[in-house]
């Protein structure tokens, strides 16, 4: 696991976005996992100025988003696949019908999970994956709980989660209490993964995450079992890391 301390989010975003845009590069047709929130928009807003310089081509891209809440069709305007279309998808030149969200009103919702798992598995998996990381430590809506889920699942939310959340809807009652998720197993599949976090209130978070045991408390501690992770963090999120 290699931690790398920025002076501030628009450094994190640049120096993440040349990741993913290497990946490119190097392979044009590759997958990229995507993840939404408000961590990575400025990760997007990058991709998207790069590819408005020639920069990066993502006309053979293919993704996969890590998660979608339950109940929220795509033209929900707090919907994932809505974040997606908005922050990046409707701005650069990749062909939507190779971007993959697990579909929020499927009306047998475990039988999308174990589709989408299927999604993931036909494309060779994914080669880099981006994760964002939750206060209480949780990475796509993988929740603290007793074990590692292994596949794509449906999750109920915690509070601390719907909490967080709330910022981006009319009210607390408006959150949805369900969602669809990439499961851990699905997510360590990845051949590279890169997570972002900024700001105070990630900072114990990410400290547990690189030092702490590695338990399902703590989800995102897990990753220190991969073989390929770059943690991009400003100097507010790591300020633990250096006591």
């Amino acid at each position: 696991m290699k931690v790398v301390v920025t002076k501030d989010y628009t450094e994190m975003c640049k120096l993440a976005s040349r990741i993913f845009a290497a990946e490119i590069t190097l392979k044009p047709d590759c997958v990229l996992g995507l993840a939404t929130g408000s961590t990575p928009v400025g990760m997007y807003k990058e991709l998207v100025q790069m590819y408005n310089e020639h920069r990066v081509d993502f006309s053979h891209v293919k993704t996969v988003n890590l998660d979608e809440y339950a109940g929220l069709s795509g033209d929900n305007d707090q919907s994932y696949r809505y974040f997606m279309n908005h922050n990046l998808f409707d701005h650069i030149n990749i062909d939507k019908a190779n971007t993959n969200v697990p579909n929020g009103t499927a009306a047998d919702l475990q039988a999308e999970c174990e589709r989408y798992e299927q999604v993931v598995a036909g494309m060779g998996g994914v080669d880099i994956q981006l994760l964002g990381i939750g206060n209480n430590g949780h990475i796509a809506f993988n929740e603290p709980c007793e074990e590692f889920p292994e596949k794509t699942h449906v999750v109920d939310l915690t509070q601390n989660t719907i909490e967080a959340n709330a910022r981006f809807f009319s009210s607390m009652d408006e959150v949805p209490k369900k969602a669809l998720t990439m499961g851990i197993g699905t997510i360590m599949k990845a051949k590279k993964i890169v997570l972002l976090a900024n700001g105070p209130k990630k900072a114990q978070t990410i400290y547990d995450t690189v030092y702490g045991p590695i338990t399902p408390k703590v989800p995102a501690s897990i990753l220190r079992l991969h073989p390929d992770v770059t943690i991009f963090v400003d100097e507010e999120a790591g300020a633990l890391l250096k006591k």
